[in-house]
């Protein structure tokens, strides 16, 4: 079964029904600088180098039809596109917290280092 399937898939743990939702490289990056407030996908770009175009719309697409973010489209020209975190999309983010907290420890486990809590990342 393909990931982006079992977020829809009520036979899965909700665990698993959680990591299809953010699942690759990107998702979770951006889940994170929205939780700042809305973004335009230009800023998002330049946030996040590697990151590319036909990439970034295919995750904000797919942020946006599992309910996570919202598209704004603004009617001036040029035309202005923001994204921002919905309800449900923070409750995401803060759910997430925790496992970002437990990475990091982790990450300075393996190193020998002492960890600091950091945003979710």
């Amino acid at each position: 079964m393909k990931t982006r399937s079992r977020a829809q898939d009520p036979n899965v743990c909700g665990v698993t029904a959680a990591i299809a939702v953010i699942d690759g490289k990107w998702k979770t990056a951006l889940l994170w600088l929205l939780e700042s407030g809305p973004r335009r996908p230009g800023e998002l770009r330049r946030d996040l180098p590697g990151l590319t175009e036909k990439v970034l719309t295919q995750a904000l697409r797919e942020m946006e039809t599992d309910g996570l973010v919202h598209r704004e489209v603004y009617d001036v020209l040029p035309l202005k596109t923001e994204y921002s975190l919905t309800p449900f999309g923070r409750d995401l983010a803060e759910a997430l917290a925790p496992l970002s907290d437990w990475g990091h420890r982790r990450l300075a486990k393996l190193t020998g280092a002492t960890a600091s809590p950091t945003p979710v990342s």
